[in-house]
């Protein structure tokens, strides 16, 4: 067969076969692709307790929670406390059509894989995972942000809080002589130390913890997000309070916090929105680095059993700086974080003074806190600024190279993500 004949032939056959083609399979239209989502999960810290506009929240049987009033059960699914002004929303995400915000404010690693309503003292509300699902049936998931081990089945970051808060308040009112109780009994008047907050292996069962529920976010995404590309950034805590308090609040009427008795300093220090010893902000902030690692070794754990995974730890205990409570003579004005803030009763009224209060009212106020938790639990979390600020903590952590960055407040309030 010539060279022309065997050329025409093919053109016949290609000819032919596009033909064939067109008749048999048209082109189908090409689909849609899904909207774009960032999504929160963990605790109060993303879900934006302290940060106001809280939105209404889908219980575990499907119904939406509104503000059920401040003397409802603290299980109800709206004090999740998830807020507009969360990071997440705060955020500039280039590419990001939607946001979730699945987190909850007292989550713990169980509430991951399980239904916080399972467990003692859990919201009414599903699993994270199962809310996780339902976002990804619509949805291409393309970023997680993760707060989470700050609650967990050693400790709680409420209840540490609550117990150094409750030891200086009952210091400042009682004398060491006098009988004085909580509903939960007495309590010691002597600042908190290291193993008050958490014990090495507290903290180590808590890094367990913690690593566990991340894995199952990282197999569930596996599973979920159909085209496999998502960054899960692993965010830790930012301490509300300074190293040390300003010099402003050290003493009042002669009187510092490591005597006997010292209601005026007791009552400014409330004031400010800082109700601490000054020898507990040492191990606090211990505490809060203990945090920092268990989050880094979580990603760094993780990051080694999914080499594939896009994993990045976002450390924020410097993104306070210069505006954490007490940290100057103004607080509570102009910091980052809400103040200690009770309730007289289940009122919505916030009691701002404790001047001229003997101890039997500085006891029915705690009480308050002890009975109905949502009366209290905002307190020294980050506020609507403070989350503005971890917003663009978020950003630099969505677009970094590093697969670990530090989000740092410079003295001008310039934030830089490194």
């Amino acid at each position: 067969m010539s060279l022309f004949r065997r050329t025409a032939l093919a053109l016949a056959l290609v000819v032919a076969s596009g033909g064939l083609t067109a008749t048999v399979a048209p082109a189908t239209p090409a689909t849609a692709a899904p909207p774009t989502a960032a999504v929160a999960l963990g605790d109060s810290f993303i879900s934006g307790e302290g940060a106001g506009a809280y939105t209404s929240v889908v219980d575990v049987n499907g119904a939406a929670q509104g503000f059920p009033g401040w003397s409802a059960p603290n299980n109800n699914a709206y004090f999740c406390h998830r807020s507009a002004n969360a990071s997440l929303h705060r955020a500039n995400l280039p590419g990001i059509q939607d946001r979730f915000n699945l987190a909850c404010s007292g989550g713990q690693p169980y509430d991951i894989g399980a239904a916080s309503a399972a467990r003692a003292k859990g919201r009414q509300v599903a699993s994270q995972l199962d809310q996780l699902r339902a976002v990804a049936r619509t949805h291409d998931i393309d970023l997680v942000l993760v707060g989470l081990g700050s609650n967990n089945s050693s400790f709680t970051f409420g209840s540490v809080a609550e117990k150094c808060a409750n030891r200086f308040i009952a210091d400042a009112w009682t004398g060491w002589w006098e009988f004085w109780a909580y509903l939960g009994g007495p309590v010691p008047q002597q600042p908190c130390s290291d193993a008050d907050l958490a014990t090495p292996a507290q903290l180590a069962a808590a890094t367990g913890e913690t690593t566990s529920a991340v894995r199952q976010i990282l197999a569930t995404l596996a599973q979920v997000d159909a085209d496999g590309q998502h960054r899960v950034v692993l965010q830790d805590y930012t301490n509300p309070l300074p190293f040390d308090l300003h010099p402003t609040f050290h003493e009042q009427d002669g009187r510092a916090d490591d005597r006997d008795k010292f209601r005026d300093l007791g009552a400014e220090r409330y004031a400010a929105g800082c109700p601490i010893h000054r020898a507990s902000l040492a191990p606090g902030h211990r505490f809060s680095a203990g945090l920092g690692t268990m989050v880094r070794s979580t990603r760094d754990t993780l990051a080694a059993e999914f080499p594939g995974a896009d994993l990045v730890y976002l450390n924020v205990q410097r993104a306070f700086d210069g505006a954490r409570l007490c940290e100057s003579s103004s607080s509570p004005s102009g910091t980052l974080a809400t103040p200690i803030r009770l309730q007289d009763g289940p009122s919505g009224v916030f009691v701002t003074s404790l001047s001229g209060k003997d101890k039997l009212d500085i006891q029915d106020i705690a009480n308050t806190c002890v009975t109905y938790f949502q009366t209290c639990q905002e307190s020294w979390h980050p506020n609507a600024t403070g989350h503005q600020v971890l917003g663009q903590c978020l950003t630099g952590a969505a677009t970094a190279a590093a697969r670990s960055v530090s989000c740092v407040r410079s003295p001008d309030g310039g934030i830089t993500v490194s």
